[in-house]
C-alpha cells in the first residue's frame, strides 16, 4: 500500500453553505476521495474485495477546522498511512489551500466480514 497520497479536488457550488463556505461536512467526503485514490494508485482494488466479502468501515473520523474554503478554492487533500495491522487502518489527512493548512484530521478503518465480524485487513495493506 502507498503510505502517502495527495489529490486535487476544486469546491463544487452544491458544497458550500449559505455563506459560501464549504459545509464542514464534505471535508469528510474528500478524506474519502483521497483515501481510496491512494489506494487505486497502489493498485489496490477496493471493489474486488468487498466483492470477495470484505469491507473497510469508518470506525472513528475527527476533523479540525483551521480556515475557511469557498466556491471554487482548488484543496490539495492529503492522506497519509500512519498504521496498518490487525484489523484496522489509522490515517491522517492535510487539506490545504495555496501552502495554508484549511483543515486537518484522521480516521479508523475497521476491516470486517459482510456480516459484521471483524478480520485482519488484507495483507497488501498491512504496514509492518
Amino acid at each position: 500500500m502507498l503510505t502517502e497520497h495527495t489529490i486535487e479536488v476544486r469546491v463544487r457550488y452544491q458544497e458550500t453553505d449559505a455563506q459560501g463556505r464549504v459545509h464542514h461536512a464534505n471535508y469528510i467526503t474528500y478524506f474519502e476521495l483521497a483515501r481510496t485514490e491512494m489506494l487505486r494508485a497502489g493498485g489496490f482494488n477496493y471493489k474486488r474485495m468487498e466483492e470477495e466479502g470484505l469491507l473497510l468501515v469508518v470506525r472513528d473520523v475527527q476533523v479540525r477546522y483551521h480556515l475557511p474554503a469557498e466556491f471554487d478554492d482548488v484543496l490539495e487533500v492529503s492522506v497519509k498511512a500512519v498504521k496498518a495491522k490487525g484489523a484496522r487502518i489509522d490515517l491522517a489527512y492535510e487539506i490545504r489551500r495555496a501552502g495554508e493548512l484549511v483543515v486537518e484530521g484522521s480516521t479508523l478503518l475497521a476491516c470486517i466480514t459482510r456480516d459484521g465480524k471483524p478480520t485482519r485487513i488484507p495483507a497488501v495493506l498491512r504496514l509492518d
